[in-house]
């Protein structure tokens, strides 16, 4: 299984896009530090996923999300 996953930075409110195939590793990463992008805005807090089959599927679904129609479908799907 592998998931694409939003985090946000509790004190910036900022959020991060990301894939993965285990979705609790990569946020602790995230909150130790681990990744140079989000090592700045910890703590960091799961607030959507969603699950695939294969990686390609997720990659494509993470690609999406990270664009201008993405961002406003998440935006409307986390009010």
């Amino acid at each position: 299984m592998y998931f694409v996953y939003v985090i946000k930075s509790i004190k910036y409110l900022s959020r991060y896009i990301g894939s993965t195939d285990n979705v609790d590793k990569r946020v602790n990463e995230h909150n130790n530090g681990k990744c140079r992008y989000t090592k700045g805005r910890m703590p960091w807090t799961l607030i959507y996923k969603e699950e695939f089959n294969n990686r390609s599927e997720a990659m494509k679904r993470d690609k999406f999300l990270k664009s201008g129609q993405g961002r406003k479908y998440l935006d409307d799907k986390l009010k």
